[in-house]
Order: structure tokens, then C-alpha cells, then sequence
């Protein structure tokens, strides 16, 4: 096992060697080489997870010194078959895909690179390694996204991208010298251990070590996973190739996730510290979405719409389902990579066929024309309304009856209700002919992925973390006063409800809130529009700190 944990991210640097030595013997046809080391990893990933499972447990594998320790267990060997599995497909699609490319050798030069990188990095046994790995990441996501250096946008957003991961640096470089100070060790189990025995460690000014330690490590995360404010670098990184995009989309980005989940024995001894994530996890789904929703160019829309998953994965960790969050990583990796290496397809297909067949959807969508709703909009209301929370309640009520005792179930309750709402509304305002039939499919198609979603997300749950202690003290640092969120959840259903029924109530009198409302609708969709003024706002900033530089350049005779 220990042999196999070494073996792939060796086994990707020598793939990348050899890709280099044979590239004049063998030309373009080197990438096969490339695609077969991929192949070779992604089954000795799989064979890894398979005795995982068999075995249980966590193992640590060494060289025989602190440095370069791996560590084998539930969430490193999955992240690597995940990891491997996009890996291979990247691959796969990018031969033929980059084949007429000038820059065909060190495009897959440095794929084989940040592969390997992830792969140290998911299966890191100590902090070191796990900062290196962290901090090559970000180096090589720079010469990936800046691979057509001739185009001055590229250049300018792979900076970005590259600014804003070394950002993400310096809090885990400061969460590890911490540690470290605290409790002597740098080896990620020993660490954990040590923690455990002795919580109440505190550190330079007198602050408690993991208060301190796991607030660095969440906006060390915050970076790499493009949460508000730091996620500019994402939705503008578009000018790369597309296998670049769907790796750093389907992967990369999924980083902070990781990060989070590693350090999970940590976040059990904070206090609040989890709320931080809650509250920034939201506010980047809600803007990602938002601004998805904004976007003409396909690109640009997916790069928003990994924003908003990116925030909702963290705001999962936020509520103490930290194996949720793994799930929804890899699942929103696998669903975004399809989705990076078919926009090509898609595109091409639209141009040369831009008919659309004609239907309700249709006609809703391109015509701006809904027939009269078939039914009552008071009736589709409550059907909106009551049927998605009785899916997702009974989907939990069936997996685990003691669900309802954690506050961030019950929040993710919350967002499955309001998803299989909106769902619900669409079918109302497209009102197709046989209203009743297609109604029954939404709620079949949503009760179905509810419990698909339920079900594989406590397996997860009992594969990471297995000790249900553990999964409860998990819970318990991300929950807040009772009182206060009984209250704070009853105004935000009667909200959401009134909110439906308003909603409900327009359609069907033809009068939107767009129309009503026109000024504050305008008023907002000009802010998103410019995206909130964050990308403006660091262009500034960029462009006084160059002016403040060269005034103090020629104030000290420099040059």
C-alpha cells in the first residue's frame, strides 16, 4: 500500500519525463505515452480504494524522514481516485483536442506536472509536504492558464490567478508555523493527536491555537476555492484551453474543500470559527449564481456556476457536513469537466444549426410567450410549496431518523426545499399542455435525486468518519444558540413562503415584479452587471500601487 501511495504522483512526473526525452523520436504521437501513465495511476487508484475499503483504517507511509510522509486513509485514497479518474479523461480528450497546438509538448508537460502536484497534495501525511504541494498548485495553474502567452488577457488573468493562490498561501503558511509552535510536530496525524490531548493550547498574544489556526486554514481555502471576495480569478481564467478548464474547474478548484476536510479534527475544537464559512459560503452562492444567470458567454457561465457549487460546498463544511461537502466536490467535478469539454461541441452544433425545436419551453424561453396557467395559481402554490419539503423531509426521515437533531441538516433542508421549489415554479410558468403529467415527472426526477443524494451522501459519512462521535462533534462546533435558531429559521420559511405565494401571485395577474419594481430591479441588475464592482476595485488598487511604486522609484533615484 505504502509502494502504490508513492507510485502516483512518481508515476506522473515520469510520465512527464518520458513525454520530454521521446518528444523527438516520436512527435505528437508522445501524448499516448502520457494517456497510458494516466491510465496506469488511475488503476492503482482504484486498487488503493478497494483495500481502503477492505481494510479501514489510516496508515502513514515514509522515506524515513519527516519530509515527503503520505498519508493513506478514507479521504486521501478516494480524492485520488476522484483526482485520477478527471485526470485521465483531460488526457484522453486533450490529444486530439491540442493536436494542431505549437505549444502540444508543454501543454502535457505540465499536465503530468499538476496532476502529480494534487495527487501529493490529497495524500500529504505532513504539513510540509501539504504547503508545498499547495504552493506548486497555484505555480503551475499560472503556466497552464497562460499557455497562449502571445494574447495580453491570458497573461493578465493567469496574474491574477496567480496573485490571488500566493494570497492563499500565506494563511496555511501561518496556520503551520502555529501548529507547529504549539504542538512540535508536523506530521498531520501526531498533529491531531497532540490537539486532541490538549485543546486549550494557546499561542503568541495569548489567542487559543485552533480558534487562530482554523480561521488561516479557512481563508486559505476561501482562495483556492474563489469565494467572495477572492474569487475574481475564476470566471476570468476562460482564455486557457478547454482541458485547462475543465481540470482546474473538475479539480483544482475543489482544493479548499479538501483542505477543509483534512483539518476536519481541528475545526471539533473551535467554537465559531465554522459560522465564518457559513456565512461566506452563502454569499458565494448566491452571487455565483446570480451572476451565472447574467452571463452570454457559455465559458464565463460555467466559471460563475462553479462559483456558486464552490460556495455551497463550503457552506456545507459550515454546518458540520464535512462528508457532504466531499461528495458534492467530486459529483460537481465530474458534472462540470463533462459539461468544459462539451461547451466546444455544443458551440459548434449551435452555429451550424441554430434551429431550436418548438415547444413549451421554447416558446417561454426565445418567444417570451406563456400561455395561461391550466390550473389555479393558489393550488400550484401549496403544490410548489408543501411537496419539495415533504420529498426532502421523508428522503432524511428514511436514511436517519436523527437527522432533525443537527442544525445543518436542517439548513440543507432548507436549500433542498427551495431548489425542488424553483423547480416546481418553472413547470407553472411554462405551463405545457398537460400540466398534471409533466408535474408528476419533476416530482418523480426531484424525489429521486433527493434520495439518491441522501443515501450517498451518510455513505460518505460513515466512509470518512466513521466514529459517530466524531461526526457529532462535528455538528456541534458549527451549531449556534437554540433559541436563536429556532427563531432564525421560522422567519426565514414564513419568508420564503410569502415569498412564493408573491411570486405565484404576479404570474398569474401578468404582472411581474420586474415591472412592478423596476427602479430597484434596475438599480440591481447594474450592479451585477459590473459584478459588483470587486474586478474594478482590485484594477484600481493594482493601478495605485503601481503609481504609489514609481513616484517612490523616482523619489529614491532607484532608476
Amino acid at each position: 500500500m505504502a509502494i502504490s501511495a508513492y507510485a502516483l504522483p512518481v508515476l506522473a512526473l515520469l510520465s512527464a519525463l518520458c513525454t520530454r526525452l521521446l518528444w523527438r523520436r516520436m512527435g505528437p504521437n508522445v501524448a499516448g505515452i502520457s494517456v497510458g501513465f494516466s491510465a496506469l495511476i488511475l488503476l492503482l487508484a482504484v486498487a488503493m480504494f478497494a483495500t481502503q475499503l477492505v481494510t479501514g483504517g489510516a496508515r502513514t507511509a515514509s522515506l524515513g524522514m519527516s519530509l515527503f510522509t503520505l498519508q493513506i486513509d478514507a479521504l486521501s485514497t478516494l480524492m485520488a481516485l476522484a483526482v485520477s479518474g478527471i485526470s485521465l479523461i483531460v488526457h484522453v480528450f486533450s490529444v486530439r483536442y491540442m493536436q494542431d497546438d505549437p505549444g502540444y509538448l508543454r501543454f502535457f508537460l505540465l499536465l503530468d506536472g499538476v496532476i502529480a502536484v494534487i495527487l501529493l497534495m490529497v495524500m500529504a501525511g505532513d504539513l510540509l509536504t501539504l504547503l508545498l504541494a499547495w504552493h506548486l498548485l497555484g505555480v503551475l495553474l499560472y503556466f497552464l492558464l497562460n499557455h497562449d502567452s502571445a494574447r495580453a488577457s491570458a497573461t493578465r488573468y493567469a496574474f491574477w490567478t496567480l496573485f490571488t493562490h500566493r494570497v492563499g498561501d500565506l494563511p496555511l503558511l501561518a496556520a503551520i508555523a502555529l501548529l507547529y509552535h504549539a504542538y512540535g510536530t508536523l506530521s498531520i496525524p501526531e498533529l491531531f493527536a497532540r490537539v486532541a490531548e490538549s485543546p486549550g493550547v494557546t499561542t503568541v498574544f495569548g489567542l487559543p491555537v485552533t480558534e487562530t489556526a482554523g480561521l488561516l486554514v479557512l481563508f486559505a481555502a476561501f482562495a483556492k476555492s474563489a469565494q467572495f471576495p477572492l474569487h475574481t480569478w475564476l470566471p476570468y481564467t476562460m482564455e486557457g484551453p478547454t482541458p485547462v478548464s475543465a481540470l482546474m474547474h473538475a479539480g483544482i478548484v475543489n482544493a479548499g474543500g479538501f483542505l477543509i476536510n483534512r483539518f476536519a479534527p481541528l475545526f471539533i475544537h473551535t467554537d465559531s470559527v465554522l459560522q465564518v464559512a457559513v456565512v461566506v459560503g452563502l454569499v458565494t452562492t448566491v452571487m455565483g449564481s446570480l451572476m451565472m444567470l447574467m452571463q452570454s458567454d457559455i465559458k464565463k457561465a460555467l466559471g460563475y456556476s462553479t462559483m456558486g457549487q464552490m460556495g455551497y460546498m463550503v457552506m456545507e463544511c459550515g454546518l458540520g457536513a464535512f462528508s457532504l461537502a466531499i461528495y458534492h466536490l467530486i459529483a460537481h467535478g465530474v458534472f462540470k469537466a463533462t459539461l468544459f469539454l462539451g461547451s466546444g461541441s455544443i458551440i459548434g452544433n449551435a452555429r451550424r444549426d441554430p434551429n431550436i425545436p418548438e415547444g413549451e419551453i421554447y416558446k417561454f424561453m426565445v418567444e417570451r410567450k406563456a400561455p395561461k396557467p391550466p390550473m389555479s395559481w393558489v393550488v400550484f402554490a401549496g403544490i410548489t410549496i408543501v411537496v419539495p419539503l415533504a420529498i426532502v423531509f421523508g428522503a432524511h426521515q428514511i436514511v436517519d431518523q436523527g437527522f432533525l437533531h443537527h442544525q445543518g441538516a436542517i439548513i440543507l433542508l432548507l436549500f433542498g426545499w427551495i431548489t425542488g421549489a424553483q423547480t416546481l415554479f418553472f413547470v407553472y410558468k411554462i405551463a405545457p399542455d398537460n400540466p398534471f403529467k409533466v408535474l408528476a415527472y419533476v416530482v418523480l426526477s426531484f424525489g429521486l435525486v433527493i434520495m439518491t443524494y441522501v443515501l450517498v451522501g451518510h455513505a460518505f459519512d460513515a466512509m470518512l468518519y466513521p466514529d459517530p462521535a466524531f461526526r457529532e462533534a462535528l455538528y456541534a462546533a458549527a451549531s449556534i444558540n437554540v433559541t436563536y435558531f429556532v427563531v432564525q429559521i421560522f422567519v426565514l420559511v414564513l419568508l420564503i413562503a410569502a415569498g412564493w405565494l408573491l411570486i405565484f401571485r404576479s404570474e398569474a395577474a401578468k404582472e411581474p415584479l420586474t415591472r412592478r419594481y423596476r427602479g430597484l430591479y434596475l438599480g440591481i441588475y447594474a450592479l451585477m452587471s459590473r459584478e459588483f464592482y470587486i474586478a474594478d476595485l482590485y484594477s484600481r488598487i493594482g493601478e495605485s500601487l503601481m503609481a504609489g511604486s514609481k513616484r517612490l522609484n523616482a523619489l529614491m533615484r532607484w532608476l
